[in-house]
């Protein structure tokens, strides 16, 4: 070995493996926080164990999704309100799960950035950690990539991957038939589709995040970023109680597009839009960009954030379930015979 040479290190390239390891101890308290039957290893192994007869499964199926943020994260970015995007990713994941019919079992996040910041990617996963621990999901591993010259000082993105289970014969949709009732269930606002709209709509509108929000208390920013609503153990106890034919997250191309992913191709659904009120938020956009019904319903959710597709005498009993469990229930319609999505009355 030669003497007397300045050897460069991998700080000095931008990437600080001290700080990636100061993370991974920060956030230990948050994924044990997860833990749940199944679960067979921590945080720092090469990979995760699952034991899925652990977690109570004699005949399984596995079933596994994957999803972002969206340009969502810009707002997240710029405010420095970074705490409820976690539970904004795991939503996007875990939702969809339980339209399969499938119990999330475990979730795995990617954080990417040009360079770490510890406080701002703890804050980021101990939100992952909520929205898991609000799922019945463990976390149980996942990956911190510091990329110098890939990203913006400031800047990251965000990915996840969720893998659930069900008994065989158990997958969701199933038996949907003309007359079943579509109960609608609240969402919490945009969620987390359709933000590069609403970005453009908040340049229109000439308001800064920081500005008084117009339909709501708080921020504009802070409203914008109210998390998506986690729906995994309402909707997985009205599966459990029976007649749920099967469930729709209402994520992009809205009402429109998503509902018919679940019906078969010979019915469609007619759908009551004056069976609920048009949250503010949709009602301060379509003003704003002057967007017509027809645009609002096939970009956002517009208030309604998961469908549950439903036998019809069994409609009063798992609504009422729902409300108790803290959904608020809306019955929005009903399958039809007819191809396509049809609507009656306005949204406001």
């Amino acid at each position: 070995m030669t003497t007397g040479k300045n050897g460069i290190t991998y700080a000095e390239a931008g990437v600080d493996i001290d700080a990636g390891n100061d993370l991974v101890e920060r956030i230990k308290p948050a994924a044990k926080r997860t833990r749940r039957p199944g679960v067979m290893s921590g945080l720092g192994g090469f990979g995760a164990l699952f034991d899925l007869k652990g977690a109570g499964y004699d005949d399984p199926i596995l079933v596994a999704a994957t999803d972002g943020v969206g340009t969502k994260l810009r707002i997240a970015i710029d405010t420095g309100a970074v705490d409820g995007v976690g539970v904004d990713l795991v939503a996007m994941c875990v939702n969809d799960l339980v339209c399969q019919g499938a119990e999330p079992l475990f979730f795995l996040d990617y954080f990417a950035t040009g360079k770490l910041e510890t406080d701002t990617a703890a804050r980021i996963i101990e939100g992952i950690a909520n929205g898991c621990a609000a799922s019945g999901c463990a976390l149980i591993g996942g990956e911190t990539a510091e990329m110098p010259g890939m990203y913006p000082p400031g800047d990251f993105d965000l990915a996840g991957f969720s893998v659930g289970a069900m008994e065989r014969g158990a997958a969701l949709p199933a038996g949907v038939q003309q007359g079943d009732v579509l109960l609608g269930l609240a969402s919490d606002g945009v969620h987390s589709n359709g933000y590069s709209l609403v970005r453009r709509l908040v340049e229109i509108s000439d308001l800064d995040w920081d500005a008084d929000c117009p339909w709501a208390d708080g921020t504009l920013g802070a409203a914008l970023l109210t998390p998506t609503r986690l729906y995994v153990k309402p909707a997985l106890a009205a599966v459990k109680t029976g007649g749920v034919h099967a469930l729709a997250h209402i994520t992009g191309g809205g009402l429109t597009e998503n509902l018919p992913r679940v019906l078969p191709s010979a019915l469609g659904a007619r759908i009551d839009l004056d069976s609920w009120t048009l949250p503010g938020v949709f009602d301060w956009m379509a003003q704003v960009g002057d967007m017509t019904q027809s645009e609002l319903l096939k970009t956002f959710n517009c208030g309604i954030g998961m469908i549950a597709v439903v036998q019809a005498d069994q409609a009063d009993d798992l609504a009422a379930m729902l409300a108790d469990l803290g959904e608020t229930v809306y019955r929005i319609g009903t399958v039809t015979d007819t191809p396509g999505v049809v609507y009656d009355g306005t949204l406001r």
